[in-house]
């Protein structure tokens, strides 16, 4: 499997990777190029390496993981999300799907 980039923007970037990194079946890492942090928005980027079981499922956690930021549900919150699939195609998770994210994590 390709890599597959992450881009978080977002005050809690760095907690809000982590914590995507944290959910089970994803490998990766991450970076915070210093030149993205602007005024207090911080970006970072993951490298997904491996997905260990089904990618629907993946998708579905990324997903949910992905609302409860955007809805503010532990206080912290992030901007915005950009996944790049291993072929070069693009998604921000604004209002996709998991069925949108599971075509990227499976392409």
């Amino acid at each position: 499997m390709a890599n597959i980039q992450v881009a978080i923007d977002g005050k809690d970037a760095v907690s809000a990777t982590e914590e995507l990194l944290s959910i089970s079946g994803i490998s990766g890492e991450y970076t915070t190029p210093a030149e993205t942090e602007r005024e207090g928005v911080v970006t970072t980027i993951a490298t997904i390496v491996g997905i260990v079981g089904g990618s629907m499922a993946i998708a579905e956690q990324i997903r949910k993981w992905y609302l409860e930021y955007k809805q503010n549900k532990s206080g912290k919150t992030i901007a915005k999300v950009l996944i790049v699939g291993k072929n070069g195609e693009r998604l921000l998770l604004e209002g996709a799907t998991a069925e949108q994210i599971n075509q990227i994590l499976s392409s």
